[in-house]
């Protein structure tokens, strides 16, 4: 090629100066091909690189669109058009990745093939001459010096034959070295435009094939699939946006309305508390006991769910069961180092579980939740509404709420709240036990109005034991408040002993005691007054029931609070659908200013037991009766000893009698053998005593008859 400079290669064995200063020349020019030669390969192997990377990565994500329709997410259903459509963009990427790979392998051919030789052969054949060059010259110089210090005076022919040879042999090997190297040098300046120019010719031209493999893949159908999607891209993003501006205007609204939210504890006041509720969820700190003494609190996120309570740990997957809501009771508690506590117990009584709420709102809320889930009443087609109407009756049933001061007072006092007059019309029964014979009478037949209810376990006649307590004042009191009267020894050898765990709900008179409607009716009264008034603490005892009373034992001291005689207890029932709440009615005896007996009807919970307990109260009765008429059959059969004992005696005496006449006739038979002329009167007396004796023998036959 014209304008190219080259070494002149018969100039190499004069070695001049103006030679060496043009070797050096050529020498700069391969040391910076070389450089730039470096920098070019780098960057076409990134390129390759680079491409083998798509490839690999065109063909793996053809892989995973087809692998779509394995995939299970959580929130996606299967999306039947999701599928078909990444099915077929699945296609067509493979279809690029095929081409993608030959792109790879026609770059690897054509362009790093060539640039790699001319790096890895040429510019290492000139290295390597260069430094076989360099030491061809220091040794002809070596040899030259050796040469010119031959002695003139002192010729010696061998050391001159040796140095010359020396000299000979050097002055040959770098001349022909040196003609190598400039004939290199020289080709390398072909090289050097070949190694750049070939690369990227097939760089060129391995695009170019690759153009048009996608220019015959691109067909009509796929454009129109492209604009399809591309339309349906935009349309979601539409949606999306939409929907983002919604979730603005969401937020703003929720800010604004969650303000008062923030506060800790809001006032009842000026937020209602809804009673309403069948499901309520929420932050509550659960009391777990250590050891005897200390407790620890944990934080759980608590929800209902159905009759169930749950709770979830931050972190937990799911929930996990806490307790059942069916049958079970709830109330306040008082913690020594908590707020807002109540307490959950089990239907059974076997399991109680103590949680905190954040606020008193929150507390009565979860309290009144858990009453309606207790009563069933989420079971209905609308809970709320029921929830509503059960409260709307028990708001119309009762007088309204005392101050929290004094339902707290009432665990110190007896809690007596007076009942409002019921409204002329038939409302529906918040706990649907009335049967259609009391929704016929008038409940002023059954429940006089204005007749307080008792919350906590009084006596009802403890009026008349105060006053007695005065009269008797020598008596000693027991401080526990069990009875001073002794056992009797028919309580002791009862045959009946069955005990149960109860809770006192309340009491209060009645008017009549013929049907089980009045059970049922104050069953009513009481819960509808617990729930309005928050009165949520009932005493447990435990209830004794024997042959002769039934009595309330306190479970801690043993100590009896109550005693019913048996035959006082003249009705006992079950409400029909809440198993556990039962109650009897009680004939006191005494009268009030009507002139009619008292009469008072006692309420219970008890732990799924109300059927047992019914049926122990009747067999206790039947037992009872029972041994009276076994005892009025003893005490006949011991009337009917005694007559006969007496019949025996009179027979026994009558033997005498007969006995003690005939020994005195034969005396007298005796006497009057000697006067035979008063024989005839003997025989006139002898037939007046053989008469007496007839008469005994008669009166006999008719005694042992």
């Amino acid at each position: 090629m014209p304008g190219i400079d080259k070494l002149p290669v018969e100039e190499t064995l004069e070695d001049s100066p103006q030679t060496r200063s043009l070797l050096g020349v050529f020498e700069e020019d391969a040391a910076a091909v070389s450089s730039y030669t470096s920098q070019l390969y780098n960057a076409m192997q990134r390129i390759y690189n680079a491409q083998n990377e798509l490839s690999t990565a065109t063909h793996l994500t053809s892989k995973l669109l087809k692998e779509y329709k394995q995939q299970r997410f959580p929130l996606g259903g299967d999306d039947e058009v999701m599928t078909s459509t990444l099915q077929q963009f699945a296609q067509v990427i493979d279809e690029l990745s095929s081409c993608h790979a030959v792109l790879s392998t026609q770059l690897a051919d054509a362009m790093m093939f060539p640039i790699t030789q001319f790096k890895e052969k040429h510019l290492k054949e000139m290295l390597t001459l260069n430094e076989v060059f360099a030491i061809a010259s220091h040794d002809h110089d070596l040899a030259i010096n050796k040469y010119s210090r031959l002695s003139k005076r002192r010729e010696n022919e061998k050391i001159k034959m040796e140095v010359t040879e020396d000299l000979y042999t050097s002055r040959k090997k770098q001349h022909q070295t040196m003609m190598h190297y400039f004939s290199a040098l020289n080709m390398l300046q072909y090289k050097k435009k070949i190694a750049l120019l070939e690369p990227l010719l097939g760089y060129m031209q391995a695009q170019i094939n690759f153009f048009k493999m996608g220019s015959e893949h691109m067909t009509q159908q796929l454009e129109e699939f492209l604009a399809n999607i591309g339309t349906s891209v935009q349309g979601v993003r539409r949606e999306m946006e939409t929907e983002q501006d919604l979730m603005h205007q969401t937020i703003q609204d929720l800010e604004v309305a969650s303000d008062s939210l923030y506060l800790p504890d809001p006032d009842t006041k000026l937020f209602n508390v809804n009673r309403n509720l069948t499901r309520k969820t929420g932050y509550m700190n659960t009391r777990n006991k250590t050891r005897l003494v200390s407790s620890t609190w944990e934080r759980h996120y608590y929800f209902t769910q159905g009759g169930n309570l749950m709770r979830q740990a931050r972190g937990d997957v799911a929930g996990g069961l806490v307790t059942d809501l069916d049958n079970c009771t709830v109330m306040a508690v008082d913690s020594d180092d908590r707020r807002y506590c109540f307490q959950i117990t089990a239907f059974d009584g076997k399991r109680s579980v103590v949680v905190q709420a954040e606020s008193k709102k929150e507390c009565e809320e979860w309290i009144s939740t858990i009453n309606n889930i207790s009563k069933r009443i989420y079971l209905s087609e609308n809970p709320e509404e029921l929830a509503a109407r059960v409260n709307q009756t028990a708001l119309e049933a009762v007088t309204p709420s005392p101050s929290f001061q004094q339902r707290h007072d009432s665990s110190i006092k007896p809690a007596v709240h007076n009942r409002a007059r019921p409204p002329p019309t038939n409302s529906p029964s918040s706990h649907g036990s009335e049967s259609p014979a009391l929704s016929a009478i008038s409940l002023d037949s059954i429940v006089a109005p204005d007749t307080p209810i008792q919350f906590d376990i009084i006596s009802p006649v403890s009026e008349d034991l105060s006053n007695l307590a005065k009269t008797s004042g020598s008596r000693r009191t027991n401080p526990f408040g069990e009875s001073g009267e002794p056992k009797t020894q028919e309580s002791e050898e009862s045959i009946l002993h069955q005990l149960f765990i109860v809770r006192f709900l309340g009491s209060m008179e009645v008017k009549t005691e013929e049907s089980s409607d009045v059970i049922y009716e104050t069953m009513r009264q009481i819960l509808a007054a617990r729930a309005i008034h928050n009165i949520f603490r009932m005493t447990e005892s435990h209830l004794l029931i024997t042959c002769d009373s039934l009595k309330l034992i306190d479970p801690q001291t043993q100590v009896t609070r109550l005693r019913f005689p048996l035959h006082k207890v003249v009705l006992c029932a079950t409400h029909k659908e809440n198993r556990r709440l039962y109650g009897f009615v009680l004939h006191t005896g005494g009268n009030r200013t009507e002139g009619r007996s008292l009469s008072v009807c006692y309420v219970f919970e008890s732990n799924n037991e109300g059927e047992k307990i019914c049926d122990s109260v009747g067999l206790a009765k039947q037992i009872a009766l029972q041994s009276q008429m076994d005892r009025q059959t003893t005490d006949k059969q011991k009337e009917l000893d005694r007559v006969k004992q007496r019949q025996l005696k009179e027979l026994d005496k009558q033997k005498q009698i007969d006995k003690d006449l005939e020994e005195q006739s034969r005396l007298i038979a005796a006497s009057s053998r000697p006067n035979q002329a008063s024989g005839e009167g003997q025989f006139v007396a002898l037939s007046e005593d053989s008469d007496t004796a007839d008469d005994g023998k008669t009166k006999k036959k008719e005694s042992e008859a």
